[in-house]
């Protein structure tokens, strides 16, 4: 049976590894040997991923990929991405390529304002406690002078500082509701730093300071990207069939919750892809986005998609928080690598490139799912990981595929045609 165990932080990577193995794993279970096939060989460098978070025993590594023919603003891109499902790079390397002599891809940011709020209880009069805070609110500002100076001189800050009331929602509650502008940063440890001084200074009896914190739901960090053609360049048969079934099928994702969620998934397919590969927080930015897309008080798409004039329009509007300097972006060897693919784009500019990966994500899904389905092009991906999981070797794979070409990729298929070839 396993134990509880204390000073586990203290003890080194093998003795973690060995304690593990002792209370965790089955004995057939070869800990060592898979954990440390994925260390660094070089030391430095995998000191430097030990260091990423506590309590490391091993990398966990996924597929880095990259997709060309991205057409930006008139600006060609190769993106990168991370992520382990299989069909994501390819669809979106096909989508680029579709739409590169169509225009391209358009983006602009809308609004790059972040939030934070500081939480508090507060039974007494709240007229006293407004005129509290008229008096007060300059000196908030100037209270984070030695945290903001640096942020101002790149043209970043606090923008406002609001009181607000909140009482009807939950009875003595109050906010202070704080805005930012952290240009190229992320700006997490910025504001947070900053709501705590705030927090610190804002001090007068029966204020009882709950707690300080910036919010993930950020609706005026937007960006919007678009693509439009004239609907006959659509399709090679009947483009406006192929437009009206991409019209319909955003439609539906606007009022069905079930289909909508599902929707989205498929643009974060993209845009997770890229935050992950650029060292950016990926929870952060699919709190941020699902909020965005219930804001309407129903779940809704991401996507727009209409028809006008025989030109079709395809966008997304959508809050991305993003940062270009600091945390990983600045000490991960592949995030840096990847700003540099991307002609280390300012925070704005990378905002736009994944905004438009999510868009095209979620056009290479539509258009599969209004035409061929999904499952065909996804399962031919899949076939890979299918044959890997069955331990074929290159001949046997290479058979296999030759076999399955125009049939319904499915495993139990794959494990006979294999068990076939293999008699």
């Amino acid at each position: 049976m396993s134990s509880l165990v204390s000073g586990f932080s203290k003890l080194n990577k093998q003795e973690k590894i060995n304690w593990l193995v002792a209370n965790f794993l089955k004995e057939n279970v070869n800990a060592n040997e898979i954990l440390s096939l994925y260390w660094n060989t070089d030391k430095q460098l995998q000191q430097l991923h030990d260091d990423f978070i506590e309590n490391t025993v091993s990398n966990y590594y996924m597929p880095f990929g990259i997709a060309p023919n991205f057409v930006i603003n008139n600006k060609v891109y190769t993106i990168p991405m991370a992520i382990e499902e299989s069909s994501v790079v390819a669809a979106a390397s096909l989508v680029a390529k579709f739409w590169s002599d169509k225009g391209g891809f358009k983006a602009k940011v809308i609004n790059t304002e972040k939030v934070g709020q500081v939480h508090f209880m507060f039974e007494g009069d709240k007229h006293t406690l407004q005129d509290y805070f008229i008096v007060k609110k300059q000196e908030l500002i100037l209270v984070t002078d030695n945290i903001t100076k640096n942020m101002r001189k790149r043209g970043g800050g606090i923008l406002e500082i609001e009181l607000r009331d909140k009482t009807l929602e939950l009875e003595n509650y109050y906010q202070l509701h704080v805005t930012f502008e952290t240009k190229d940063s992320m700006g997490a440890n910025f504001i947070n730093s900053c709501l705590e001084t705030i927090a610190k200074e804002f001090k007068k009896d029966g204020i009882n300071i709950v707690m300080s914190i910036l919010s993930n739901y950020v609706p005026n960090c937007l960006v919007k990207a678009e693509v439009s053609c004239s609907v006959d360049k659509l399709h090679p048969t009947n483009g406006k069939l192929f437009a009206d079934k991409m019209v319909q099928a955003v439609a539906i994702a606007n009022v069905e919750p079930h289909r909508a969620v599902t929707h989205n998934k498929g643009i974060m397919n993209g845009i997770d892809a890229v935050v992950i590969a650029t060292g950016n927080d990926f929870r952060a930015i699919e709190a941020g986005v699902h909020a965005y897309a219930a804001k309407s008080g129903t779940y809704k798409s991401l996507t727009s998609c209409k028809v006008e004039n025989e030109i079709f329009t395809f966008s997304i509007e959508v809050p991305l928080a993003l940062g270009t300097v600091g945390g990983l972006t600045s000490t991960h060897p592949l995030s840096k690598l990847s700003l540099e693919m991307l002609d280390n784009p300012n925070a704005k500019e990378l905002m736009q490139i994944i905004a438009v990966a999510g868009l095209a994500q979620n056009y290479a899904a539509l258009r599969a799912l209004t035409t061929t389905g999904i499952q065909e092009g996804h399962m031919k991906m899949h076939l890979v990981n299918i044959l890997n999981q069955l331990e074929a070797n290159e001949q046997e794979k290479e058979e296999v595929t030759k076999q399955l070409i125009g049939k319904v990729v499915s495993y139990s298929g794959v494990a006979e045609t294999l068990k076939k070839i293999r008699a």
